[in-house]
């Protein structure tokens, strides 16, 4: 962590009277209902606060620190059990880290209360006249599909992930050229554990219109695999549309690991009160059967591509509806058309005042329930969430 954090601290004392502090304060209060008979509902409450300082110390300088405090109330369960079967850890690319959890530490006793901390944000950014070169802790993602993006390989979300609103933070150096108005190359190195080369990534990006298309083609050289892939998106009249696909190569030839994932969809504003999309999905890194989702998890794509969806064909239904200029009312819906199971994500949320949200909402699933341990269907095993959230932000 030293790498990372040595600068920021040499740079602190110079921070100005210009330096701008925001961040945010957010409560979750959640319910778990697992799929498993005798398993009962587990709860948790967590409370997140944010700060984020940003300065420029000259036109061709600035930094960016955000620091998060998590306190945690839940059931004891949840600290050695994740709610869901899920392969995607979002702090793989990271050098060092802060010690997290700060309680409970490994020879204290799992009770109810835990606390967390994670720097997420630790960069300098260098305006130079050709380019900005981004060194240090930093947010990266790409795609332009609205539910999966399988060019977002290095810190993606899960669908059923409550807060989406910062992406983690990842070590880098990154380099970002324009070219012209609508143009970019952008490339960079992307830090595993301890600087293995083996746990890293490196990616090299553009990102170019064309007969009024966005055409973004990548490629990533990471843990023993090579992604290629392009993201395209363009407007159809009123309809915005997209497709978005790659193709892996693993390197491990002791099996046949090489995959493609697609999306593609399209979306529609209705007179700016209603918002609507579709989209389908293929994860040709997926099984057919039930009983083979647990066993294929060992693949190279669950383990160090991100992919987290167990079968092959998806479509994915959402919508956002202002019901008042300050309630917005919202759901998407998630289908594994083969097995078949769904999962529903209903929503509502009032901006009570400025800044200042409540929301509420679900995921639920529906499907055929696990037997053993084995899955009959892949959303039927999912826990039932509900949730409620109240966010300030200053």
């Amino acid at each position: 962590m030293r790498w990372l954090v040595g600068p920021m601290i040499v740079l602190l004392p110079h921070v100005g009277m210009a330096a701008q502090l925001s961040g945010f304060y957010k409560s979750f209060s959640v319910a778990f209902d697992s799929p498993q008979v005798n398993d009962s509902v587990t709860g948790m409450m967590s409370n997140r606060l944010r700060l984020n300082l940003a300065d420029s110390f000259s036109e061709h300088m600035s930094f960016d620190l955000a620091y998060d405090f998590i306190l945690r109330i839940q059931d004891p369960s949840l600290f050695e059990n994740q709610a869901e079967v899920v392969t995607v850890d979002p702090l793989d690319y990271r050098v060092a880290d802060l010690s997290s959890p700060i309680y409970p530490g490994d020879n204290d006793p799992i009770g109810s209360v835990g606390v967390f901390q994670n720097l997420d944000r630790a960069n300098v950014t260098a305006r130079l006249s050709f380019a900005d070169v981004i060194v240090g802790r930093q947010a990266i993602a790409w795609g332009s599909a609205r539910v999966i993006n399988p060019t977002d390989v290095i810190a993606p979300f899960t669908y059923s992930e409550l807060d989406t609103e910062d992406r983690t933070g990842v070590d880098a150096v990154r380099v970002r050229v324009p070219i012209g108005a609508l143009g970019e190359f952008d490339a960079g190195y992307v830090f595993g554990r301890d600087f293995a080369a083996d746990l890293s990534a490196f990616f090299v990006r553009s990102q170019f219109n064309a007969a009024e298309t966005d055409l973004s083609p990548l490629l990533i050289r990471f843990r023993e695999q090579l992604l290629v892939g392009i993201d395209v998106a363009r407007g159809i009249g009123r309809i915005g549309a997209w497709i978005e696909g790659v193709r892996v190569f693993t390197m491990e030839r002791a099996e046949i690991s090489d995959y493609f994932r697609v999306s593609t969809g399209m979306d529609y504003s209705f007179g700016g009160e209603t918002y609507g999309f579709i989209e389908y999905h293929f994860n040709g890194a997926g099984v057919r059967d039930p009983e083979d989702y647990v066993s294929n998890l060992d693949r190279p794509a669950y383990r160090d591509a991100a992919v987290y969806l167990m079968g092959t064909h998806y479509f994915a239904l959402g919508t956002t509806h202002l019901l008042t200029p300050l309630v917005a009312l919202s759901g998407q819906f998630l289908a594994n058309v083969a097995d078949p199971s769904f999962f529903f994500a209903p929503a509502i949320e009032y901006n009570i005042a400025q800044d200042i949200y409540l929301s509420s909402g679900a995921f639920i699933g529906i499907g055929d329930r696990p037997k053993s341990e084995h899955f009959q269907s892949e959303f039927g095993g999912y826990s039932n969430i509900l949730f409620f959230s109240f966010r300030i932000y200053y």
